[in-house]
């Protein structure tokens, strides 16, 4: 056989085992994470809930969901192990110290003039404040004349029916 003939798939069984080797670095990771685990922690299912961990066990996790509330999830459902700042940070809104500009909630401040001393002056016949016709036409007003040579057949053409 010839060795380029070969090539395609030595390329593909390559492609494979490169993509399976990442895909089990990927899950050895998330279960250390897991393993990791200690009471206290705050976690993220993959649900999207943020709770904290009250007991491990093999399997299975219990989680403080809210003040009193206890759940119990498989350890494969956490989905992220956070830190306590971020954990603070999303669930009791602690450090929201925001380093930029704030946005404000309404346009108001995006219509204001640049300096509050100047009046805005508005010019009648700028292209911003021309109002458009968004209204519908009447039939009168599509209708265009019609061309009486149109109606006429050339060369002699007839209708097919």
């Amino acid at each position: 056989m010839n060795p380029v003939t070969l090539l395609p798939f030595i390329v593909l069984i390559g492609a494979m085992f490169l993509m399976t080797r990442s895909a089990k670095k990927k899950q050895a990771a998330a279960a250390q994470m897991r393993n990791d685990m200690q009471p206290g922690t705050g976690v993220r299912t993959i649900g999207g809930m943020y709770a904290t961990v009250k007991e491990l066990h093999d399997d299975t996790v219990v989680l403080e969901v809210a003040p009193g509330v206890h759940a119990i999830y498989a350890k494969n459902a956490i989905g992220a192990v956070l830190d306590d700042a971020e954990y603070n940070r999303i669930v009791h809104g602690d450090g929201d110290d925001i380093d930029g500009a704030i946005v404000p909630d309404d346009a108001s401040s995006l219509t204001e003039a640049a300096d509050a001393d100047e009046p805005v002056e508005a010019d009648a016949d700028s292209s911003a404040d021309a109002k458009i016709d968004l209204g519908k036409k009447t039939e009168a007003d599509n209708v265009e004349p019609k061309d009486a040579k149109a109606d006429e057949k050339a060369d002699g053409e007839a209708d097919a029916k």
